[in-house]
């Protein structure tokens, strides 16, 4: 078993004076990860990773309970994507940046979307997948990480 260590960094300097913090976090007992890059082809969604509660079932599935870290990188330096975060029967949707990431810290209990704006901090689902579309009429690559205890 290994630890994973992940760090998250922020330092800007105005007027003279540096400001930020590096913040880290160790997951204990890592025993599996799933690392891929993946082209997403504009004007398409594309499924970078599918989750399961029984991963056998469903060919290339990762084990949902076992998530312990998920990161997703948008790899272009140019274009940003939108990221679905998909669950048992809701979703919700983030647009990533050029470079910049979206991070969950386990695949069960972890998303719900409600339509209102009072969040009801109740009812979370499981992580079933996570699709990618380009915001614009260029390809991305993306980068997919995760760690599994």
């Amino acid at each position: 078993m290994a630890n994973l260590v992940t760090t998250i960094t922020e330092a800007v300097t105005i007027n003279g004076a540096q400001r930020g913090s590096a913040n880290t976090l160790t997951t204990a007992d890592v025993v599996d990860i799933f690392e891929r890059i993946v082209t997403c082809a504009h004007s398409n969604e594309t499924t970078v990773a599918l989750f399961e509660t029984t991963p056998h079932t469903s060919p290339g599935a990762i084990d949902v309970e076992n998530v312990a870290y998920c990161r997703l990188t948008n790899l272009s330096t140019t274009d940003a994507v939108y990221l679905a975060v998909v669950g048992a029967t809701t979703n919700y949707t983030v647009k990533i940046r050029p470079g910049g990431s979206h991070i969950l810290y386990n695949g069960e209990d972890v998303l719900i979307a409600e339509t209102d704006i009072t969040p009801g901090f109740t009812g979370f689902e499981d992580l079933k997948k996570l699709t990618v579309k380009p915001a614009s009429a260029t390809d991305c690559q993306i980068e997919v990480f995760v760690g599994l205890t």
